[in-house]
């Protein structure tokens, strides 16, 4: 599996492999008859990347290790891809841009529909980021939402 994820682009500082969990399934209370080996094998790989688009299509090409005797469990409880959004810093300051200007813009319209003017603002304060996958079948593009409070004087 290592090797696969080489061919397909990853370097070894963005691969991880667990320690291997052995289970001997004849120890077990119960043996079935059928199990044709003894001892099942199982190790985790964990590949953290900035290389979205890589790891999308090497994902596709996972099929092609059945070919090769491997299998892949992935829907296992811990065992599923998660895509991590981590440069807050760089869309921050936009979004906090586009909040103000768009309290401002529902402001005004209170304002107008109040008979008032929109003054100067009174309070303000950022409010909490939230990220969070856009739907569970594409958990690699991302929404983020921030929630900011703006309160504006009004003039009569």
């Amino acid at each position: 599996m290592v090797t696969f994820l080489k061919e397909q682009g990853f370097n070894d500082s963005e691969i991880t492999v667990s320690l291997p969990s052995i289970e001997d399934r004849q120890a077990q209370g119960y043996v079935d008859p059928n199990v044709r080996y003894r001892y099942s094998a199982k190790v985790n790989l964990s590949v953290y990347t900035p290389q979205i688009d890589l790891m999308l299509n090497a994902r596709k090409q996972m099929i092609n290790l059945v070919k090769e005797d491997i299998a892949i469990a992935s829907q296992d409880y811990g065992n599923s891809a998660e895509f991590l959004f981590t440069d807050l810093n760089s869309v921050k300051p936009l979004m906090v841009q586009e909040a103000t200007q768009n309290g401002r813009e529902v402001a005004e319209k209170f304002a107008k529909d109040s008979d008032s003017r929109l003054g100067k603002i009174k309070t303000a304060s950022q409010g909490q980021f939230t990220i969070s996958d856009r739907d569970s079948s594409t958990p690699y593009i991302k929404q983020i939402r921030i929630v900011s409070t703006l309160s504006y004087y009004l003039n009569d």
